[in-house]
């Protein structure tokens, strides 16, 4: 298909569901900066806890004796849940589902920090199933919402804003996690459940007067049909997502692990996801808004391209410029996911919960099977090999980028969104 016909299938695809859905979009472009910010605290306030696994696999690892394909499932059971992702990105569509934004925080808090406590394999599993499925719910709405308050003209920086919350979270939530427990040990992990508590009482405070972003039962397209409109956008996205899973799983459930077996004490291991997502966090802020103005397709193409070569640098490197090439890293890869949440989102507006979810839901199951083989690979011809793998498949997808309908990844000018009906 030319990229003519794609551009006019993407603006009829959309066009058609504006018109089925009989909701107005807000196109005034106000970029409501404040309950954005907001959303993005409740982000960081939630994802520390999810960061808290890879830290502490090598101590699971060695107390429950567990090989690192067992490991890997461990993140299997925490983000397989993701797959009913789409469904409640459905009903957010539909319904004023914000209290499960609210209440994320806390019951993914209060799980999470029970692991440490778990007495074998089995209620360690269930405890991240759990963890699983209220990271889903959250992750299903958030995104959306934050969209709605971002504006047309600003909806790549609002992306930054909610995936900065993440990766800030994700930052901090190794260092404190391996502070703590060497302070305190697993079993004193409960304590740090009161940082989730704060995050919902921040979320139910500064957003009591958001208004709803969708109208009853009237928001968005049947589910069935909205589905397959997404397919030219979705299709390559799955192709990319499956071609840097496997760069990311090894990075953010083995990267500890990786240093701690070539002799890197167990803080120093732990710390350096921080320094990764330190990285990370800066990628988000500009991915989005950078895409704003250059192009989904051009930062894409830097986030696919870039990564694996510093991930390349890592693996031949050691000492200081190791963990410095992890910077390298950490801001490419970064770029990626508020650009896509930013492209799905402009292209589906009246479906956006439904559309994130569906992107989201794809990212978390894809990269849950991903760390299982990476892990597995580990154990068949060690880490290095595995990491080394992962980086080759990356970079290989990166073409894949150019079958993106351009109309997606163009991005819009002002007067473009202004003047669009």
């Amino acid at each position: 298909m030319s990229h003519s016909a794609k551009e006019d299938a993407i603006a009829t695809t959309t066009d058609s569901i504006q018109e089925a859905s009989g909701v107005a979009v807000d196109d005034d472009g106000q970029f409501q900066a404040g309950q954005v910010a907001t959303i993005g605290l409740g982000h960081a306030s939630h994802d520390l806890y999810p960061s808290f696994l890879a830290p502490l696999l090598p101590l699971f690892i060695a107390n429950l004796a567990l090989s690192k394909t067992e490991a890997g499932l461990l993140t299997l059971f925490l983000q397989g849940s993701s797959v009913v992702q789409p469904a409640l990105g459905h009903l957010a569509d539909r319904w004023n589902l914000r209290r499960l934004v609210v209440i994320a925080p806390t019951l993914t808090a209060l799980l999470m920090c029970a692991i440490g406590l778990a007495p074998n394999y089995g209620i360690l599993a269930l405890l991240l199933v759990l963890t699983g499925i209220s990271s889903t719910a959250f992750h299903a709405i958030a995104p959306a919402l934050a969209g709605s308050l971002s504006g047309k003209r600003h909806l790549g920086r609002g992306m930054s804003l909610w995936m900065l919350g993440g990766e800030v979270g994700f930052a901090v939530g190794p260092l404190l996690i391996v502070t703590w427990v060497n302070w305190l040990g697993l079993k004193g992990m409960p304590w740090l459940a009161l940082i989730g508590v704060l995050g919902s009482i921040l979320l139910l405070v500064r957003l009591r007067d958001v208004p709803r972003t969708a109208a009853p039962s009237a928001q968005g397209v049947p589910w069935w049909r909205a589905v397959s409109q997404m397919g030219p956008v979705m299709l390559p996205l799955l192709g990319l997502i499956v071609a840097r899973s496997f760069a990311l799983s090894a990075l953010s459930s083995y990267l500890p692990t990786f240093l701690s077996e070539g002799g890197t004490s167990f803080w120093l291991a732990g710390a350096s996801l921080t320094v990764y997502q330190v990285a990370a966090s800066g990628g988000v802020l500009l991915g989005g808004s950078l895409s704003d103005r250059l192009g989904r397709r051009a930062i894409l193409l830097a986030s696919m391209a870039l990564s694996p070569l510093f991930l390349f640098a890592f693996l031949r490197l050691g000492g200081a410029p190791q963990i410095a090439s992890l910077l390298g890293i950490g801001f490419g890869v970064a770029f990626f996911d508020p650009v896509v949440l930013a492209l799905v989102q402009e292209t589906f507006t009246q479906n956006r919960a439904l559309a994130s979810s569906v992107y989201l839901s794809l990212m978390f199951v894809v990269r849950s099977f991903a760390t299982v083989a990476v892990g597995a690979v580990g154990d068949w011809l060690g880490l290095r090999w595995a990491f080394t793998a992962s980086a080759i498949v990356f970079l290989l997808g990166a073409p894949l980028v150019f079958w993106l309908p351009r109309a997606s990844v163009a991005g819009q000018t002002a007067s473009e969104s202004g003047s669009r009906p």
